[in-house]
C-alpha cells in the first residue's frame, strides 16, 4: 500500500511515523512546496520518497491532505480529478464546511474521507513531526455516509490502528464546537502575546518574570499565523460569535474588579472552576 502526504509538517508527518511503526512495510511518499521540508522528511524517516503531486497520487492507494486548510480548498479538486479509482482521499483540516462544500461538489465525492484529528503543539514543519503525536488523541469524522464504504473503511482502519478515538459529526457541528474549543484559545492567546509585548518593551523584564502559568497560557501564540489566520477566515462567523461571548466575560470581570466587588470576582472564578470536572470527565472516557 502507498500513502501520499501532501504537506509534510506536524500533522502529516506525526501521521506518517505513527503508521510507519504499526505498518512498517508501507511505502510513504511525500509531497511539498518546501525542497528543504521534503528533504528533512526523508532525513527524519517520515516518507521514503518525494515526487510532484500528479505523481505521487498516481501511485497512491491513500492521499493524505495535510496542508493549510486554505491549500486544502485549492489543492481538492485537482485531486480529486488525478485520484485513480479505488484510491482515497483523506484531508487533516481544522475546518470543515467549506472543505465538504467543495467535496461535495465532485464527482468522486465518495473517494473522499473529512477527518479532523484534535492533536498539535505550537511547531510546525517535518521537524517537528513525532510519532506519539496522535495515538490516543480523538479524531473527528465529518459526513461519513457520503464516503463510499472502502474509503470509509480504510481510513477509520488506519486510524484505529494507531490508537485514535474515533467521533462522528455534521460539518456545521465540527465547525461550531471547534471555534469554541480550538480556535478561541489561539486567538486568547495571540492576543495575550500582542498585549504583553505591547505593555512590556523590555524583553529581558519578560523573559525574567515569566512564570510556567504564562508560558503555558500563551503558548499557542507561537503557532504558525499562516496555518491559523485561514482557520479563522473559513471559520469567521462562528468564531466571530465565540469571541463576542468572550469578550462580553472579560467585560464582567473587569468590571468587577474596577467596582473592588471581591464576592462577585470570587463567584465568577467558581462558575468558571466547573471546567475541572467537565475536563476530568473527558480524561477519564
Amino acid at each position: 500500500m502507498t500513502v501520499s502526504i501532501v504537506g509534510i509538517g506536524l500533522l502529516g508527518g506525526s501521521f506518517a511515523l505513527a503508521v510507519r511503526e504499526k505498518y512498517p512495510k508501507m511505502h510513504f511518499i511525500g509531497v511539498d512546496t518546501s525542497a528543504v521540508n521534503g528533504q528533512l522528511a526523508l532525513a527524519k524517516g517520515i516518507v521514503d520518497a518525494v515526487l510532484p503531486l500528479p505523481e505521487a497520487i498516481a501511485q497512491s492507494t491513500l492521499v493524505v491532505l495535510a496542508t493549510p486548510v486554505n491549500t486544502i480548498i485549492d489543492l481538492l479538486p485537482t485531486v480529486l480529478d488525478l485520484l485513480p479509482a479505488g484510491a482515497t482521499v483523506v484531508d487533516l483540516g481544522s475546518t470543515k464546511e467549506t472543505i465538504c462544500a467543495i467535496a461535495d461538489a465532485h464527482p468522486k465525492r465518495t473517494q473522499f474521507v473529512a477527518a479532523h484529528p484534535m492533536a498539535g503543539t505550537e511547531n510546525s514543519g517535518p521537524g517537528a513531526a513525532f510519532r506519539e503525536l496522535l495515538p490516543g488523541k480523538n479524531l473527528i469524522i465529518c459526513d461519513r455516509e457520503k464516503s463510499n464504504p472502502d474509503s470509509l473503511n480504510l481510513s477509520e482502519s488506519l486510524f484505529r490502528d494507531i490508537g485514535m478515538k474515533l467521533f462522528y459529526m455534521t460539518p456545521q457541528e465540527h465547525d461550531l464546537h471547534l471555534a469554541y474549543v480550538s480556535h478561541l484559545s489561539h486567538i486568547s492567546a495571540f492576543a495575550l502575546g500582542l498585549t504583553v509585548l505591547e505593555k512590556e518593551k523590555d524583553e529581558k523584564a519578560i523573559f525574567n518574570m515569566a512564570s510556567t502559568g504564562f508560558s503555558s497560557t500563551v503558548r499557542l501564540a507561537k503557532s504558525s499565523p499562516q496555518m491559523w489566520a485561514p482557520i479563522f477566515d473559513q471559520n469567521r462567523i462562528n468564531v466571530s460569535d465565540a469571541l463576542a461571548a468572550y469578550i462580553e466575560f472579560l467585560q464582567q470581570f473587569k468590571q468587577v474588579i474596577d467596582e473592588q466587588d471581591i464576592n462577585s470576582s470570587l463567584e465568577f472564578m467558581q462558575r468558571a472552576n466547573v471546567i475541572r470536572r467537565v475536563l476530568e470527565g473527558i480524561e477519564k472516557r
